[in-house]
């Protein structure tokens, strides 16, 4: 397919309007003369008519736009007439401008002078009322184990069933692996994204969309079409981490992880829905220790579960089967457990010791706040956590005979006691039902 280049960012990029088909969303957009088109395929969802799901489906819409936006960057985005609240307006506009803070840092690109027009903006709709049931919740899964520890960690009593997004090209093995293991009823969509922005992909500006945002308001439409009052997210603490400060404003690869957007996103619904549905994170005032702490006695899901990233490729060809052992993604998991389950038990997982690889030492360094200025573009734990971790690894016999792991962790700044880490920090959104 032959695709012009945009030698200079794009001059206007154009919401075109969202269908509605059956189970399936379809979004349209224009990024100045070029059109893309994203669907979405809901699989165990009734028909998706309706006022309420219009209304959170339109969220999604406007959300997913950024994968196409990207490709241009263009200085003006025109919602048409797309009707969107003050705060919908205002989540929109965050996911822009913080939404795209790394992609803006690695292309160079400053989006504040983006201008942002439609017919209907700052409109409010009439609240359809909807009947949600508060007890039953879905937990969108990524088969990793902050989503394996929220799901065995919520009161018995709720509902629950699985949200899992897979792409056009096919499912990801380790997460249905991980999924199955716990049993419950699975809730699927399968997005499909327009060729031309992965076929031209040397073509286009290139970097990392708000993807959570986009999953949690997938699962948002799931859960009000099948009469869910929850969804219940899984992202911690450290997510609310910024990786660097750039041209005045934090750059965080996490950003839609983050409580900020946590706050933002649930605002924008609450505005669609009122208080019908419940959106909050139950790992929010929870560290990645805390989480893998809980994890490590859950030996179930330790042969089955992947958080390589490797393992999750859009191209089935290029997809990891088993854990690589090299990127920050497994040197991270590897360092978090560590202090948890014995070393043999984490080589069993593995099979293989990215901590001992002293090729990875520079890695090492980068994530417990030694290495570069800011830590990894991935969705690791802060600097802090993971120097606690290596601290308490590099002091144990087991791990004697790697010398990178003293030594690194001799240069670290005193770090706060295991104990304090795994107490609840800062704020959550979680209501009490969804507790023990």
């Amino acid at each position: 397919m032959s695709v012009p280049v945009p030698r200079e960012r794009a001059a206007r990029f154009t919401y075109l309007g969202l269908e509605i088909q059956g189970s399936s969303l379809v979004g349209h957009y224009r990024l100045d003369d070029l059109e893309f088109r994203e669907r979405v395929d809901f699989d165990h969802v009734a028909l998706l008519e309706g006022a309420a799901t219009r209304a959170v489906a339109t969220l999604w819409y406007v959300i997913a736009g950024l994968s196409y936006y990207k490709a241009g960057a263009a200085r003006e985005v025109d919602f048409a007439e797309t009707a969107l609240g003050p705060r919908a307006l205002a989540f929109v506009q965050a996911a822009y401008l913080d939404g795209l803070g790394e992609y803006a840092y690695r292309n160079d690109l400053d989006l504040t002078d983006l201008t942002f027009v439609g017919s209907a903006l700052g409109t409010s709709h009439a609240q359809p009322h909807v009947p949600l049931d508060r007890q039953r919740v879905l937990v969108p899964f990524g088969g990793g184990i902050d989503s394996v520890v929220t799901t065995e960690s919520l009161n018995p009593g709720l509902e629950r069933a699985l949200f899992v997004v897979s792409p056009a090209s096919g499912r990801f093995g380790p997460l249905e692996e991980t999924a199955a293991v716990t049993g419950l009823e699975i809730v699927r969509a399968r997005r499909t994204l327009d060729p031309m922005i992965t076929a031209a992909k040397d073509r286009f500006f290139q970097g990392h969309v708000p993807v959570t945002a986009m999953v949690t308001l997938l699962a948002s439409v799931a859960a009000v079409a099948t009469g869910r009052g929850g969804v219940v997210m899984s992202n911690e603490h450290s997510a609310s981490v910024d990786n660097v400060q750039w041209r005045g404003r934090g750059v965080n690869h996490q950003w839609s992880k983050s409580f900020a957007a946590e706050v933002a996103l649930g605002q924008a619904v609450g505005e669609q829905l009122g208080e019908a549905l419940r959106v909050a994170s139950f790992l929010r005032d929870r560290s990645e220790l805390w989480v893998a702490s809980v994890f490590a006695q859950l030996p179930q899901y330790h042969h089955v579960f992947r958080s390589c990233n490797r393992a999750f490729r859009q191209d089935v060809a290029r997809r990891a089967t088993q854990w690589c052992g090299e990127c920050d993604k497994c040197l991270f998991i590897n360092l978090v457990l560590a202090p948890f389950l014995s070393r043999a038990a984490l080589r069993d997982v593995f099979q293989s010791e990215p901590l001992a690889d002293h090729a990875l030492a520079s890695a090492l360094e980068t994530l417990v706040g030694l290495g570069l200025d800011h830590k990894p573009f991935e969705c690791v734990g802060d600097p802090g956590e993971c120097a606690s971790a290596l601290s308490i690894v590099a002091a144990r016999d087991e791990w004697r005979d790697v010398p990178h792991l003293r030594e690194i962790a001799s240069r670290l700044a005193p770090t706060p006691p295991l104990n304090v880490l795994l107490a609840p920090l800062g704020e959550s959104r979680v209501p009490a039902h969804w507790l023990r």
